[in-house]
């Protein structure tokens, strides 16, 4: 398969403050930009953890997703990163990992589509024979009050942020029960867990994605696959930069540590779910949220 397909994905989402330089009023999947990372030197591949395997990362080329394709790539996974717009940046990243000898494909697409997801699975076992790993990183933000909310808006995030997510899932579910092995990673998210004003449909759908979660753990469990949740909490984003300094104080005054996350500490997290000694955990809501939720 080329360097380029299209695989079914957005990006990671954050808490709505991460997004306040942004009005979601009236947008859809389709119009919307999500939030991303400041680019940074990427490392070299540093070990051969993953070597052999292969991950679907969806929302992979900014962001957190961004992060994970990273951190997997750097320990010998290829990665089939998935974006939604933004060609030029996702191609920019491709360069970058390439150039440092990691093995990285991408792929166009988007997760709320049933018939989108099958196929680009279908894609990548087409040209790479498996996929080990699933990292269901794709999500929106229509953020609005409940009494303002169309239910078009309240349709549209649960479509990417839960449905799609199942979709994937649903994708690869066969493959993995016929190799006996496999890793699905949720991106959930701390505003899934405390709620939110605003944001009705994003925390629906984020906590629905830990029952998603525990359930499909507890129909594998046997079959030697593990499903678990990360839940970031403020995560440091190029966004972020815009907020002015004084609300951005505020948002670090309710974190107990008393700073932003990384994406990168997000994505360590994630490595470690996908490492073979993880395989006694399962169903399990991992937060990288600074203490803010307990």
């Amino acid at each position: 398969m080329g360097t380029t397909t299209r695989i079914p994905v957005a990006d990671a989402t954050l808490p709505r403050l991460i997004h306040g330089g942004q009005d979601a009023r009236a947008l859809d999947y389709d119009d919307r930009t999500m939030a991303v990372v400041e680019p940074t030197a990427g490392e070299s591949v540093t070990s051969r953890l993953f070597s052999g395997k292969v991950a679907i990362v969806t929302g992979g080329t900014r962001g957190i997703g961004a992060a994970i394709t990273r951190e997997l790539t750097r320990h010998g996974a290829h990665v089939a990163a998935g974006f939604n717009r933004d060609a030029e940046s996702a191609a920019a990243l491709r360069d970058e990992l390439s150039a440092l000898g990691s093995s990285i494909s991408l792929h166009q697409g988007n997760v709320g589509d049933t018939a989108d997801c099958t196929r680009v699975v279908r894609e990548v076992l087409t040209g790479y024979g498996q996929v080990d790993f699933l990292v269901n990183n794709a999500g929106i933000t229509v953020d609005k009050t409940v009494r303002k909310m169309s239910v078009e808006d309240w349709h549209a995030v649960m479509r990417i942020n839960i449905s799609g997510a199942f979709y994937m899932m649903k994708a690869v579910l066969d493959h993995m029960l016929e190799r006996g092995s496999g890793r699905i990673i949720n991106l959930s998210s701390v505003i899934g867990q405390t709620g939110n004003i605003g944001q009705a449909n994003y925390a629906a759908s984020k906590a629905a994605l830990y029952g998603l979660t525990q359930s499909l753990a507890l129909e594998t469990a046997r079959k030697g696959i593990t499903v678990n949740c990360v839940a970031p909490g403020f995560i440091e984003t190029e966004m972020v930069a815009k907020i002015p300094q004084p609300i951005l104080d505020g948002i670090i005054e309710k974190v107990p540590i008393r700073r932003l996350g990384r994406p990168d500490e997000v994505a360590r997290v994630v490595r470690f779910l996908l490492e073979e000694e993880s395989s006694y955990i399962t169903g399990v809501m991992y937060a990288v949220n600074g203490g803010l939720f307990m």
